[in-house]
């Protein structure tokens, strides 16, 4: 059901991401990062009027909270009276209606919001699926691939010596098989996206030979497309920080503090700019000081977890995560600037009016 939802959504936004990397393409600039950080600011501005919505509902929540807050007390000793409960829900209501809140209204607008998010980490993942430039800049090589003894074979191993799992579902486990059953395009996709996912030391190792010897020439061909788009500040957008630390204290120990730095960048900026966000975002409790306190708890975690995850996800998905979130730190200033200038009384008048015509 989930799937149902998130594919058509990621269809759509791969084919205008697409465009986009053609566009830059055609520029000469035509780079996977530069892409991401690009698409991630024109989907966050498309998605801008839904964020000020639910900031002014933050915001207008923050106000009543302390009439909810004193309903919940008023009916605090009578939760056994159903007469009682009764007319705490209509004063209750009574107040969401004065202000214009819908009891589900922040809901509502993270519902909207979340497939789209979910879509748009869906195409991040899996780049050569959406981007045909990058796509077609393995074709050549796969085809010499193919032309391989037991080229299947060669490619389980290579995943193995790399931990390689392909965004399609593919491990050192199970690739042998679903090599074997598939032909056309799907074999050609699987070959792909085993060929993206390989860190910079799997090239490394292509280009000398080591498991298919004989088509030097495609390996390096396509190792050039990809050090254009497929590169960013000197780092494969397709290894992990951890990875880029760990491979480069063994074969480049004299880059190897470069290279750290580079890396640790990602996760500290991921950290950072979480961190930024929390500090913008307005809080309503709505009377409920356990919930209060949990979101408290869970301001605090986040930032950590995205710190500790950015290290295990590759570098490309690491970037998208920052720009997501120094875009919306950006934009939720500009909006919190919008709402503190909110009149709440021209508001609530304007709700008054609604409520008089609903009835």
């Amino acid at each position: 059901m989930f799937n149902a939802i998130i594919m058509p959504i990621a269809k759509v936004l791969g084919y205008i991401f697409n465009l986009l990397f053609e566009a830059l393409s055609f520029l000469h600039i035509g780079n996977v990062a530069v892409a991401i950080v690009l698409f991630t600011i024109i989907v966050k501005l498309c998605m801008l009027p839904l964020s000020i919505k639910q900031q002014k509902l933050t915001k207008l929540n923050a106000v009543m909270s302390p009439e909810i807050k004193a309903i919940n007390a008023k009916y605090k000793d009578k939760r056994d009276d159903q007469n009682a409960m009764m007319k705490m829900q209509e004063e209750t209501k009574a107040v969401y209606e004065k202000y214009g809140v819908s009891q589900m209204g922040g809901c509502v607008q993270m519902l909207i919001q979340m497939p789209i998010l979910f879509a748009l980490y869906r195409v991040f993942y899996n780049i050569p699926a959406y981007l045909s430039g990058v796509k077609g800049s393995f074709t050549g090589l796969v085809d010499q691939i193919k032309g391989v003894d037991n080229y299947s074979n060669t490619l389980v191993q290579l995943m193995e010596k790399y931990n390689v799992v392909t965004s399609s579902g593919l491990n050192a486990s199970n690739a042998a098989s679903k090599l074997a059953d598939a032909s056309g395009d799907t074999l050609n996709n699987f070959i792909i996206d085993i060929l993206y996912k390989l860190p910079s030391k799997g090239w490394d190792a292509l280009m000398d030979g080591k498991f298919f010897d004989g088509i030097q020439s495609a390996v390096e061909k396509t190792h050039d497309a990809l050090l254009h788009f497929n590169y960013f500040l000197g780092l494969n957008i397709s290894d992990t920080p951890w990875y880029i630390i760990k491979s480069n204290f063994t074969d480049k120990p004299d880059k190897w503090l470069l290279f750290v730095i580079l890396a640790l960048l990602i996760p500290v900026l991921s950290y950072l700019t979480q961190m930024i966000n929390i500090k913008l975002m307005p809080q309503a409790t709505n009377g409920n000081d356990q919930m209060a306190s949990q979101m408290k708890m869970m301001n605090l975690m986040m930032p950590l977890m995205s710190f500790v995850i950015c290290f295990t996800v590759p570098v490309g998905l690491g970037i998208y995560w920052i720009c997501s979130a120094l875009v919306r730190g950006i934009q939720q200033f500009f909006v919190n600037r919008h709402i503190e200038n909110l009149d709440l009384e021209a508001v609530m008048a304007k709700n008054e009016e609604k409520a008089k015509k609903k009835l």
